[in-house]
């Protein structure tokens, strides 16, 4: 079964653009927020929900960037994983309002381990849960607070997610499933 696309680059735009807008006015303005991307399409959606932040309040939102490898519980059973980088901003997560950004959210274990990674850097004030895509199919209690995209699938399928700073083009197709 070929790939269908579900999304293409006016609508992760739109999507991006959304998010940023309910980010605000749930925190009331961007003062004390904080986004880190969960590598790797992660880090760009937190960089481009950064720069709209920046176009609609004028404020320049701190980004990093949040590996949480070593923090699965899965490692014994996949492949060999390197650890990347974990860049936190200067000054910090503590008391501040940090905005995870991924671009699936599937079973949840990713963001378990990334409630884990947090845990070591320090006390955040809260912490917020930003996704471009949500795929059901959850094992642990976790959902997002701001999504681009509720996109119920069966576990046969798998979501991809293309974004320009790494696949040159934007899109988010489905593929897989039972024929």
């Amino acid at each position: 079964m070929a790939a269908r696309t579900v999304l293409q680059q006016a609508d992760i735009a739109r999507a991006i653009t959304r998010i940023a807008h309910e980010i605000l006015e749930s925190n009331r303005g961007a003062e004390n927020l904080v986004l880190l991307g969960i590598p790797t399409r992660g880090i760009f959606l937190a960089e481009r929900l950064a720069r709209v932040i920046r176009e609609i309040s004028d404020v320049e939102v701190p980004t990093g960037t949040l590996d949480v490898t070593m923090y699965r519980d899965d490692l014994s059973r996949t492949r060999t994983r390197t650890p990347g980088p974990t860049d936190i901003p200067t000054g910090g997560i503590d008391d501040r309002v940090v905005v995870l950004v991924d671009d699936v959210l599937y079973s949840g274990r990713t963001i378990r381990a990334a409630f884990d990674a947090l845990g070591d850097l320090g006390r955040a004030r809260a912490v917020r849960l930003a996704v471009l895509v949500d795929r059901g199919h959850r094992e642990f209690p976790i959902r997002a607070d701001f999504v681009g995209k509720n996109l119920p699938s069966a576990s046969s399928e798998r979501i991809n997610v293309h974004l320009a700073e790494i696949d040159g083009d934007d899109s988010v197709t489905i593929d897989g499933g039972v024929q």
